[in-house]
């Protein structure tokens, strides 16, 4: 999979996209997933190194089965939050951490 990590002053932004897909335009319903954007173009990371990423993310963006089933893996959604355009699941997360 794809890692991008975009720095913010909020904190990090992950976006991750199975390497298969990267770089093609999916449309459906008035909807478009843009792979071929420079947001999406990282390093090619295994499970566990993506899986460092998204848990130090405060916003993650996962496109493809692979990214999205990493994302369903730690945790952080369910089916439910999934969206699919051409058959291509897609996911945005917000993840609040609480200050004590």
């Amino acid at each position: 999979m794809i890692i991008k990590e975009h720095k913010s002053k909020s904190g990090m932004i992950v976006s991750a996209c199975d390497a298969d897909i990267i770089g093609k335009k999916y449309a459906e319903r008035g909807l478009l997933l843009d792979l071929t954007a420079d947001f999406y173009k990282g390093v090619k990371m295994i499970n566990s190194e993506a899986e460092k990423k998204c848990k130090n993310a405060y916003i993650i963006n996962a496109v493809g089965k692979k990214s999205v089933a990493l994302v369903r893996k730690l945790g952080i959604i369910n089916e439910k939050n999934i969206i699919k355009i051409k058959n291509i699941p897609f996911v945005q997360c917000l993840l609040l951490q609480n200050e004590v």
